[in-house]
């Protein structure tokens, strides 16, 4: 969901479906990218520091700092950190290891509308799980293009990701907490 203030000079909130509208009806050809990624953006919400917090605490854990919190109806569900080296297995990623936690024990339909937060925005290979998991949101620190500067990085955002997923619908916000989360890279 996106705010965006109009004529009238109130805030109003806009989901990719209306966006897709709105930019449909204005002539603007099905996958524009600046259109979706304006209707991919979406507002921080009271419990996102929380939550994030929560992530970067599991980041500190990692192989490397990278931790995921998964959020449903107010409950942690489920929590992954970086376990790459730790498990031999290059993608363990913080993302992927939450969700492999969480689905070891329940439906992965569970997952649909649920929250992920993660001290790092989601590289394309953990952008494209959450996707397919349906999970409805995703909140996330440092941002690829910060992250490129510590280590190396597939320089495509979550937000690229979810532009080419028409069939889904997903909120991102970006940048909470960025430089506590990048703060671990200079303790490890």
């Amino acid at each position: 969901m996106s705010e965006k203030k109009c004529d009238c000079g109130r805030q109003h909130v806009f989901d990719r479906r209306d966006a897709l509208s709105l930019f449909s009806g204005a002539g603007l050809a099905f996958g524009a990218g600046p259109a979706l990624a304006m209707a991919t953006k979406s507002l921080q919400r009271p419990e996102d520091e929380r939550y994030m917090r929560l992530a970067i605490a599991e980041a500190a854990k990692g192989d490397f700092p990278f931790g995921a919190v998964i959020v449903r109806d107010g409950k942690v569900v489920s929590t992954g950190r970086n376990m790459g080296v730790t498990n031999n297995d290059p993608t363990a990623h913080g993302e992927m290891v939450a969700i492999r936690r969480f689905v070891a024990d329940n439906p992965a339909k569970q997952l649909k509308g649920a929250t992920l937060y993660t001290s790092g925005e989601p590289c394309p290979m953990c952008m494209g799980a959450i996707v397919w998991c349906g999970i409805g949101r995703v909140v996330f620190a440092a941002s690829i293009e910060q992250l490129s500067k510590r280590l190396g990085q597939i320089m495509i955002t979550s937000r690229a990701v979810a532009e080419a997923t028409p069939f889904a619908d997903i909120e991102i916000t970006g940048g909470l907490l960025a430089l506590e989360a990048l703060a671990l890279f200079d303790k490890k």
